[in-house]
């Protein structure tokens, strides 16, 4: 028993030191394989620091992408990035993980024409809003007796920051740049309070951004306690000293200037303006010049700061990308002094960031900050926002054009902030506009020079309640003013009244037969106005009163007595619009609608004699127009495009007032009633039943020339069985236009088998 004990804890005490033994050696193992961790994590520590430094210049900082491009290729290391302006938009995107073809692919989806305005965005909204959009050159709110820290520029830049609150979706919050993003950022501002340089280390990402390319005058700078930020060109246009300062062992720069501007080329007063920010920017440029280790100039040729159109942003990327080329050899002698190899290949962080702006988030609640009850309640019936379990940066979008839409409020701001497994979303309001001034101009060989302006005024009320007035100045004279409700989501009761003073040549054949001048009193009431994303429908009573002035004729003008008279009318109309542009579309289709039964008793239509006796009590006038439009794009330029159109009337008597006229580009252009027609210039009188069919062919050249070609054909006559009896009036046209900021800039040449004449019209502005 004994010597069995003695056995037993001897191979006790052996396996102990088996054990023992074999615990040590796993303790060893891992020591070793932490040490052969920390050699290589002493390696990665050791590798020295690469950081790219981009410079401003609008614009001309798409050729950035195509460097960052080349440097992904070569397998460069990117530890530290910094900006300056355009630099430091590209260089934070980069910077949260949009990788170069992520930037190339963003930047040629932008619509720039309106990210870089304070255009409203409505694609959205209702038509009678998007109407507004393409009438009026300028649109500008104001508040009264408050102080708009968003002024300062003839930019406020809304849509520029609420992009980049878009695109930063996730690092929207206060962050520190150096330790919270994917790679250390930092972004160069000027205070202007002081001329003093601003680097943006931490703080609101899209905030940096947006205040690093405030350009003077043309954008509103940014305010942040007492600093007035503006573009950071004016101290460091190519902050490669911020890059040091942040630990770069190696910095590869780019800068993005052209050929020495000489005294001939300041022609004009924005190369003036150009020139002198430019010899601002030019602070530490030496400097910074001699402490970068591989140095890039891109020269953007011909493009300037603005040069924003698809075929720029496509040259100026690949004149980055050439540029970098041009120095990849440098480049991949470059990865020896870095430290590494010429197989490394850097990680491309975050390959899916660009789907930020379609991904739906989890919607953990609502936040609205400055804003009242009414339009926090107005808000969540709109949006069913009680009902919402997801969200996306589209849906985010429209919650803001609807804040300063809808609710008048001067900026709006809708942030994701991450909560859990999901995101709270806070909605921020700006001051409220107490008015909104709407100016528009045109010029046409018809009607000479004309100005409309408007004034919108918001009441300070629970249910929204809006004042619109607008003042036509032309050969048409109209003054207008409407109250409109809104007392749930897309519900806007009406009531308006309006003022119109006409002088009106008719024409017979293509010519000019008699001019009538009248004055026309409207008053309307619309309890029924439903509107929802491309569609709109109203119902309601008129009074239209009538008093003609005079009447001037040629000796062989149909001698028509005209008496001052008025009407009651009931009417329905019904508009479908989701064309992708109101005056050149390439895809979408447009509707519109509209009966009528006209009155002068509420039920019945009486007949006067010329002494003003009633000939008698008629059944009221039936009035049926509508016109369709479709748009097919045959190609990425041409566009096919056929309309429908016509217009009926049905009863025993019919006021020379409403019956049906036809001529000209536009509907309605010098009387409500007027139907357009391909080759007839001007205004004549047809038929009680017309229809008419119009081809048309669109080809874009450019991104703005627009060459258009009608066939129109039409059948006319006074009674619907007799519609096809006589010959068809046939007409066909040729336009160009220039699309520019202040309208369709273009012309057009017609004839028509009607007139047997050529008719020319050439305009300017948006037609109203």
């Amino acid at each position: 028993m004994y010597l069995y004990r003695a056995f037993s804890q001897t191979l006790n005490q052996k396996h102990q030191c088996f054990y023992m033994k074999k615990i040590l050696l796993i303790i060893i193992g891992v020591l070793m394989m932490g040490a052969v961790h920390a050699q290589s994590d002493s390696t990665t520590v050791q590798r020295k620091k690469v950081a790219v430094v981009l410079s401003g210049g609008g614009a001309k900082g798409m050729a950035h992408i195509g460097v960052l491009k080349v440097l992904e290729r070569a397998g460069i290391p990117i530890d530290i990035i910094t900006g300056t302006s355009m630099g430091s938009i590209i260089g934070g995107l980069y910077s949260i993980g949009y990788n170069a073809q992520a930037l190339d692919s963003m930047v040629r989806k932008q619509d720039w024409s309106y990210v870089i305005t304070d255009k409203e965005d409505l694609r959205n909204q209702s038509l009678f809003d998007r109407k507004k959009q393409n009438t009026y050159v300028i649109t500008t709110g104001m508040t009264l007796g408050k102080r708009d820290k968003n002024a300062g520029g003839l930019i406020r830049g809304k849509n520029l920051a609420e992009l980049f609150q878009h695109l930063c979706t996730g690092y929207t919050d206060s962050l520190d740049f150096n330790h919270d993003l994917l790679i250390p950022f930092a972004c160069v501002a000027t205070n202007i309070m002081d001329n003093s340089e601003v680097v943006f280390h931490h703080g609101r990402l899209p905030q940096a951004m947006r205040a690093s390319m405030a350009i003077p005058a043309a954008f509103s700078p940014v305010r942040i306690g007492d600093m007035v930020l503006v573009d950071g060109g004016l101290k460091n246009n190519y902050p490669v000293d911020v890059a040091r300062d942040m630990g770069a062992d190696i910095v590869i720069g780019v800068t993005l200037s052209g050929k020495p501007k000489t005294a001939e080329d300041m022609g004009g007063t924005m190369s003036i303006v150009g020139q002198i920010i430019d010899m601002n920017c030019v602070n530490k440029y030496e400097e910074n010049k001699a402490m970068t280790d591989l140095y890039m100039n891109v020269d953007p040729r011909n493009f300037s700061t603005a040069s924003f159109t698809a075929a720029a942003i496509d040259s100026l990327v690949r004149y980055g990308e050439e540029e970098a080329m041009a120095h990849w050899d440098e480049l991949i002698a470059l990865k020896k002094r870095i430290g590494i190899d010429e197989s490394f290949r850097t990680t491309i962080h975050h390959p899916l960031r660009p789907q930020v702006m379609t991904e739906k988030m989890r919607v953990k609640g609502f936040t609205f900050e400055n804003m009242t009850l009414p339009a926090e309640r107005f808000l969540r019936q709109k949006f069913h926002l009680n009902k919402l379990d997801s969200i996306d940066t589209e849906l985010g979008q429209e919650l803001t054009t609807s804040m300063r839409v809808d609710l008048f409020y001067q900026t709006a701001e809708c942030r994701f902030v991450p909560e859990g497994d999901g995101v709270k979303v806070v909605l921020t309001a700006g001051n409220r506009k107490s008015v909104q001034l709407n100016a528009g101009m045109r010029y046409d060989t018809e009607e000479y020079a004309a100005l409309q302006m408007g004034i919108e005024i918001p009441f300070k009320t629970a249910v929204p309640i809006f004042t619109d007035i607008t003042l036509r100045l032309g050969k048409r004279l109209m003054a207008r003013g409407e109250i409109t409700f809104h007392p749930s989501s897309f519900t806007r009761p009406t009531l308006s009244y309006t003022f119109r003073d006409n002088n009106v040549d008719v024409y017979v054949m293509g010519k000019i037969d008699y001019n009538i001048r009248y004055n026309q009193s409207q008053a309307e009431f619309v309890p029924i106005n439903f509107n929802l994303r491309h569609f709109n429908l109203q119902g309601g009573l008129r009074w239209d009163y009538l008093y003609y002035r005079n009447k001037l004729g040629s000796e062989t003008a149909e001698q028509i007595s005209l008496k001052n008279e008025h009407f009651i009318s009931y009417r329905a109309r019904l508009s479908y619009n989701s064309e992708d542009d109101w005056y050149f579309p390439t895809r979408g289709a447009r509707f519109n609608s509209e009966y009528a039964y006209v009155t002068n008793n509420f039920t019945k239509l009486n007949e006067r004699a010329d002494d003003g006796s009633k000939l008698g009590k008629k059944t009221g006038m039936s009035e049926i127009n509508a016109n369709w439009r479709m748009s097919f794009a045959l190609s990425k330029h041409l566009t096919f495009q056929p309309m429908i159109y016509g217009r009926m009337l049905y009863g025993s008597f019919f006021p020379i007032i409403f019956a049906n006229t036809i001529g000209g580009t536009w509907f309605g252009r010098q009387m409500e009633q007027q139907l357009p027609f391909a080759g007839i210039g001007n205004m004549e009188y047809a038929s009680n039943q017309f229809v008419a069919i119009q081809l048309q062919a669109q080809e874009r050249i450019g991104n703005n020339h627009f060459f258009l070609l009608r066939l129109a054909g039409a059948q006319s006559s006074d009674k619907m069985k007799d519609l096809f009896d006589d010959r068809p009036v046939l007409g066909v046209q040729g336009a160009y236009y220039y699309k520019t900021m202040f309208g369709p800039l273009g012309g057009t040449l017609g004839y028509s088998n009607h007139t047997k004449k050529l008719n020319i019209f050439i305009n300017l502005g948006y037609e109203f």
